[in-house]
């Protein structure tokens, strides 16, 4: 029997249980517990709350809306919104019908958007007022648009402008859905989460409603010391919803435990402080860069940080001095959690009770998830030496979207291969040594050097190029640009930066723009990636705060 078998993080559980108890459910049964519950506030906007059975009112209503534009179960709808009711309302709604989210980044530009929406065919679009612009032209699907907070007046005046486009808030006008599909949760899926992987080409992880709600559910237990259906806890949520993090730990999570669900649509130190004095979260999940800024912001204005009891840092390591000075403020517990997109995301997570482990680290694996560590010959490596991580689970993806050779890659028997470099120690307790090997972590969205690249190489007088991360101590890492300009070409940065500006979102284009006469290559010709790396890493290449370099 391997160490792995033995799962020797258990002895340090707590009481936590080593395995989901309940069987798996439709991700809809997160609101659908709460319907009758008139007492149970959902959501908290500026100017209102909704109740937990309004929200499933308005699910079922959304849902009746998907019907008649002819949205049938199985199909996809894009939904491209930021955090608000809107998305709520269309995420639901959408599994309600028992049709597939394809939840997009908003600032994606026309282009970015465009491959996505070909890949995944979508039978419908739902986005808000100020995208319509950035639409890609001739589009072959209806398009709905949906008013963070459903201003119908505001939606009408934006379907005034793409008169092919229908008002979202409309819909809630209708009846509710009459006669909803019966899912599977283990088969049916739930949603399509685009990720670069190791290629850096865009995948649809395809999870089904089952993988989604089993990592709730398995959140829900980690956290038990300190949350309850008992009180209501309330979510501070400045994580996008399209990440599959702030998605899981965020949104069903805090529907799930019946939590008040507070969203920010971009996370500053001055809104979440108002937030946090008008709402006293409970809950923060959040990234370091967060963490940072708002401990920052509250030592300088005194806030009062004390309702805050728990928060599970994500997509970025989590250093020790942020985590030192933030559980001072708080007087809670912060924690680093580990996961990738393709395992719903969570799999690991440092304790939030108390226990005498090594920090830092990732921590345990969440209950009813398998962990080996194996080296290039597909065998466990003993305690305390590296090897690549893999996962099972019951939050583990289904396989990429229409990728069987990628699916077949990542998944062999029900293992997930992560791709990240690990090692346990005797407690059973995890570390990452390292991360895939060309991801850029930037302000905890993972960045795929050859996506950015391919934009470079539409540049004219551009003869090669690579893109790498270099630390960054506001972002985690930013994105560098290593450019061969063709002979005779001198190439102007600042023209580059606007070029990459219009085809890439913000945390993806590179912020450094430096021009040589080659690039490290192999015996082959492949262009040494780590070279570059380590030759910035030795000349110590950084950039500061939140200025462009």
């Amino acid at each position: 029997m391997s160490v792995y078998d033995e799962k020797p993080w258990l002895k340090h559980y707590g009481n936590v249980p080593p395995e989901i108890a309940q069987p798996l459910r439709p991700l809809t049964d997160v609101i659908e517990r709460w319907k009758d519950c008139d007492d149970r506030t959902a959501v908290v906007l500026e100017d209102r709350t909704i109740s937990y059975p309004v929200l499933w009112s308005m699910v079922n209503r959304v849902a009746e809306g998907l019907r008649r534009l002819g949205v049938q179960k199985g199909d996809r709808v894009a939904i491209i919104l930021p955090n608000s009711l809107a998305f709520l309302q269309a995420y639901f709604g959408i599994l309600r019908l028992g049709a597939v989210v394809v939840a997009l980044n908003p600032l994606y530009t026309s282009s970015e958007l465009a491959a996505l929406l070909m890949d995944a065919a979508p039978r419908a679009l739902i986005v808000p007022p100020q995208a319509v612009d950035r639409l890609p032209s001739g589009l072959p699907w209806p398009v709905c648009i949906a008013d963070m907070n459903n201003d119908q007046a505001v939606e009408e005046k934006a379907c005034a402008a793409y008169p092919q486009a229908s008002s979202f808030s409309a819909w809630l006008s209708l009846p509710e859905l009459a006669t909803p599909p019966d899912i599977e949760p283990e088969h049916d899926l739930a949603l399509l989460q685009y990720t670069g992987g190791t290629t850096g080409l865009p995948k649809g992880a395809m999870l089904s409603h089952g993988n989604l709600w089993a990592n709730a559910e398995q959140s829900r237990l980690w956290m038990q010391d300190i949350v309850s259906a008992d009180h209501q806890d309330t979510i501070l949520i400045a994580l996008p919803l399209f990440h599959a993090y702030g998605m899981t730990v965020g949104m069903n999570l805090g529907l799930l435990i019946g939590a008040r669900l507070v969203f920010m649509v971009r996370f500053h130190p001055e809104q979440a402080a108002f937030w946090i004095e008008r709402t006293k979260p409970t809950l923060f999940p959040g990234a370091p860069t967060m963490y940072v800024a708002l401990a920052q912001y509250a030592a300088q204005h005194h806030l009062d940080l004390t309702s805050i009891k728990g928060c599970i840092s994500g997509s970025a390591p989590l250093p020790a001095q942020v985590q030192e000075d933030f559980e001072k403020l708080t007087k809670g517990r912060i924690v680093e959690g580990y996961g990738l997109t393709e395992a719903s995301p969570v799999t690991h997570c440092q304790p939030l009770w108390p226990v005498d482990v090594k920090s830092p680290g990732i921590g345990f694996p969440y209950p009813s998830t398998a962990v080996r560590i194996v080296n290039a010959s597909g065998e466990d490596v003993p305690v305390g030496e590296k090897g690549e991580l893999l996962v099972k689970g019951p939050q583990v993806m289904q396989g990429y979207w229409n990728r069987p050779e990628e699916s077949q890659m990542a998944l062999k028997e029900g293992w997930l291969y992560t791709g990240d470099v690990a090692t346990m120690d005797e407690d059973g307790y995890f570390h990452i040594a390292d991360r895939k090997k060309d991801l850029i972590i930037c302000s905890g969205f993972n960045v795929y050097p050859r996506e950015v690249e391919e934009v470079l190489y539409q540049y004219p007088g551009i003869e090669e190029a690579c893109v790498i991360g270099v630390p960054d101590p506001y972002r985690g890492e930013t994105v560098k640009a290593v450019i061969v300009p063709r002979t005779g070409v001198a190439l102007d940065a600042r023209a580059l930066d606007a070029f990459c500006q219009e085809r890439l979102v913000s945390y993806k284009r590179p912020r450094i723009y430096e021009m040589v006469d080659h690039l490290p290559k192999s015996a082959i010709g492949k262009i040494l990636r780590r070279e570059l790396s380590r030759t910035a890493a030795q000349n110590d290449q950084k950039i500061g705060g939140k200025e462009k370099t």
